[in-house]
C-alpha cells in the first residue's frame, strides 16, 4: 500500500510512459484510501479499549441487603464506643479531683448510644360483627385495634418524625482502677459519684485499687 500511496504522489513528469489518471482521480483516490486508513485505526483502537474495560460487578439483592445491614452495624458500633469513650475521660477527670484518689482509670460498657423518643399518635379502632351460629341464634363480636403512628412535620422539602427527648443509653457495667481505693471511705465515695453520674446500680459498679 506504500508503493500506490507513494506512486499516487508523484509529480505528472515521472510518469512519462503511461497515462495517469486526472489530477481530480487522484485527489479523490488518496482521499479514499486515507479514509479507509482511518476505518481500520478506528476499530483497531476501539477494539482494544473494549478489551481492556472489565465488566462491573453488581451485588445481587441479598449481598446488597447484607453489606448494607454490616455498614451499619459498624456504625452503630463506632458511635457506642465514642460514646464510651467520652463517658470515661469525664469520669476519670471528676474522680481524680476527688480527695484521696489519684490515677483513676475508667471502662465503661453501654447498651447503645444516645436512644431518640419520637412522637406518635395512638389511633384506636372498633368493629361490630354480627355472626349467626348453626342454631339460627346471632351474636355480635367486637374487634379492637390499636396502631401508632408517628408524627412528621416539615423541614425544607421534607418531612420528618418529631423528635421529643434524647434519652441517655443504658450503663451494663463501670469498671475504675485508682489509687486510694483501698480505703473503704474513699472507695464508697467513688462508687456513689459512678452510680449517680451515670444512674446505674452499685452493684454495677467495680471498683480496684491500682498498683
Amino acid at each position: 500500500m506504500k508503493d500506490k500511496l507513494r506512486n499516487l504522489f508523484k509529480p505528472a513528469n515521472e510518469n512519462d510512459h503511461s497515462e495517469g489518471p486526472p489530477k481530480r482521480t487522484k485527489y479523490l483516490i488518496i482521499i479514499a484510501v486515507i479514509g479507509l486508513l482511518l476505518i481500520v485505526l478506528g476499530n483497531v483502537f476501539t477494539s482494544k479499549k473494549e478489551s481492556v474495560d472489565e465488566p462491573k460487578m453488581t451485588l445481587p439483592p441479598d449481598d446488597q441487603a447484607t453489606e448494607t445491614a454490616s455498614k451499619e452495624k459498624n456504625t452503630s458500633t463506632a458511635d457506642v464506643s465514642e460514646l464510651e469513650d467520652s463517658y470515661e475521660e469525664h469520669l476519670e477527670g471528676m474522680l481524680n479531683k476527688i480527695k484521696g484518689v489519684s490515677e483513676a482509670e475508667v471502662m465503661v460498657n453501654l447498651d447503645s448510644t444516645n436512644v431518640k423518643v419520637y412522637e406518635k399518635n395512638l389511633i384506636k379502632g372498633q368493629q361490630t360483627t354480627d355472626e349467626s351460629d348453626k342454631n339460627g341464634g346471632t351474636r355480635k363480636v367486637e374487634d379492637h385495634t390499636e396502631e401508632t403512628q408517628a408524627v412528621l412535620v416539615r423541614q425544607g422539602d421534607q418531612e420528618v418524625p418529631l423528635l421529643i427527648q434524647t434519652k441517655k443509653p443504658s450503663v451494663r457495667g463501670v469498671f475504675v482502677v485508682a489509687k486510694g481505693v483501698d480505703h473503704a471511705t474513699v472507695q464508697m465515695w467513688v462508687i456513689e459519684a459512678v452510680s449517680k453520674v451515670l444512674d446505674v446500680p452499685t452493684h454495677k459498679v467495680s471498683v480496684m485499687p491500682k498498683n
